[in-house]
């Protein structure tokens, strides 16, 4: 792209105009060539690319995420889907690249958080990954190229508003980046920090093996917090984030977060949720709200209602027995922390939600207390001595 300036229809805001970005040197690395993008639009292309970039870098695989509000609802690298996860995430007939196998992985996270997500592709986008995205409520997407036909699907999206960004993958960025708030302009070095397999050899904990899938496992996670607003925790399994936690002022209140949408992806997997029969034409978006309000407790009558009439007749809802038997089967996931865990309400929120791996910084006085939790639950952890914070 040879301009170094792109005008902006408002900022965050409709009220903040006008508004702009522009290019601290030379011309900007990326092309927008469909639709006309935002500045929340930009914010999460620029940032999505950076990890799924580093992800395929890290771990030789394609990679994709769904972001929204410049932080992950999905992260995943391009390992093959089981049956029932492929319907659990709506594409049980389709023939799936890897790269589509990983947007399936990285939408289907959590479907509700990433309506209106923009989408980053490590890899040249092909029609099948087109023609999954084809389907999905999405504001854009990042890549570093196209196919014909798959550009041809794309530039259909949203009436042809669809927001397509091509980016300069041999693009690298300034070492030093800064920041203007309030009229005062912050200055750091970019967080250059890699994330390989050499971080993950400090095993404080009794349980000192860890394998390669969960090693990969924990690359995925430490990238995906690499990118994710702080304080931030997620959970991770098979290739793919599987709940984060984003945002949050309270350790624990990123941990209880991060389990719940867990949980939720697990109990989406319930041969009760991919046994429901929804009425023909209910659109996709309405199936993952009734999915969602279908595994919630507590439900208000008018959300009963609401939620119920999207199937051809009530289902029977899982008794709370139900759920936690199938949840006990959930197993091997990996814990990520960005920053310390304060206290050990963290791991043992944790421990209810399948976690057997521990990866963070350490450096807590409650350090110690962190190892013992995990060794009453027969976890294994990783200290990495790297923060990951990101705001």
């Amino acid at each position: 792209m040879s301009q170094t300036e792109f005008q902006l229809k408002y900022g965050c805001n409709p009220h903040q105009s006008p508004a702009r970005v522009c290019a601290r040197r030379g011309p900007f690395p990326i092309d927008v060539i469909n639709g006309s993008p935002g500045y929340i639009n930009l914010l999460d292309a620029l940032n999505s690319w950076q990890l799924v970039k580093e992800l395929k870098e890290s771990l030789g695989l394609p990679a994709a995420a769904s972001f929204k509000h410049v932080s992950p609802a999905g992260v995943a690298v391009g390992i093959p889907l089981s049956e029932r996860l492929k319907k659990a995430y709506f594409v049980p007939k389709q023939e799936l690249s890897p790269l589509a196998m990983a947007y399936a992985r990285a939408r289907g996270a959590d479907r509700m958080s990433s309506f209106g997500d923009w989408v980053a592709l490590s890899d040249r986008v092909d029609v099948s990954t087109a023609e999954l995205l084809r389907r999905e409520v999405s504001d854009g997407i990042i890549a570093p190229d196209f196919d014909p036909e798959a550009l041809k699907i794309l530039r259909k999206k949203k009436g042809g508003k669809f927001s397509i960004i091509q980016v300069d993958a041999s693009y690298n960025a300034p070492e030093m980046e800064m920041r203007e708030v309030f009229g005062v302009v912050f200055e750091q070095r970019r967080n250059h920090i890699k994330i390989t397999r050499d971080m993950f050899t400090n095993l404080p904990t009794k349980l000192k093996e860890i394998s390669e899938t969960t090693i990969r496992d924990m690359i995925v996670a430490q990238i995906a917090l690499k990118y994710t607003q702080s304080n931030s925790v997620c959970l991770a399994l098979d290739g793919q984030i599987i709940g984060m936690g984003a945002g949050q002022q309270s350790r624990i209140h990123c941990t209880r977060l991060a389990s719940e949408k867990a949980d939720t992806w697990w109990l989406r997997q319930h041969d009760a949720t991919l046994d429901l029969h929804f009425q023909k034409g209910t659109k996709r978006p309405d199936k993952n709200n009734a999915v969602d309000s279908f595994l919630r407790d507590n439900l208000t009558k008018a959300e009963e209602i609401n939620w119920a009439g999207h199937f051809n007749f009530t289902p029977k809802r899982l008794s709370l027995r139900e759920k936690f038997d199938f949840l006990t089967k959930l197993d091997n996931v990996v814990l990520a922390s960005d920053a310390f865990f304060p206290f050990r309400d963290n791991i043992d929120r944790a421990s209810q939600s399948g976690v057997k791996f521990v990866t963070q910084p350490g450096g807590s006085i409650a350090d110690e207390m962190i190892i013992d939790a995990c060794n009453e639950y027969g976890m294994a952890m990783t200290v990495t001595e790297v923060r990951l914070f990101h705001h």
